[in-house]
């Protein structure tokens, strides 16, 4: 395995990758607003694929990479469904707050 990848060791990304997560997971208990919750599940998603191609590059193997490419395309589909739902949600509700929705009855 090699400790270092174009000149930036390992344990640097995987740093970046740990406080990426960690404002993610922090975003996600933290705030109210449903969109800013739904950008740090984003920044999760997006810090679990730094350690994929982290560890794809350092090992020389290409699964880590095919991996990010999944993840992304789910990614994609939760943004877009979480979109609709928000709109739908807004329309109705005149508030994206996560404690004003209590129950999924119109």
């Amino acid at each position: 395995m090699n400790p270092i990848i174009n000149g930036i060791p390992i344990s640097y990304i995987l740093g970046l990758a740990g406080i990426l997560f960690s404002i993610g997971v922090l975003g996600v208990l933290i705030r109210r607003n449903i969109v800013i919750i739904f950008m740090s599940v984003e920044l999760i998603l997006n810090s679990v694929n730094l350690v994929f191609v982290t560890f794809s590059k350092a090992l020389s193997h290409i699964s880590g990479e095919t991996v990010v490419f999944f993840v992304m395309a789910i990614a994609a589909a939760e943004a877009a469904v979480g979109l609709a739902l928000v709109i739908a949600i807004f329309r109705h509700k005149k508030s994206t707050n996560v404690d004003e929705l209590q129950s999924m009855k119109w």
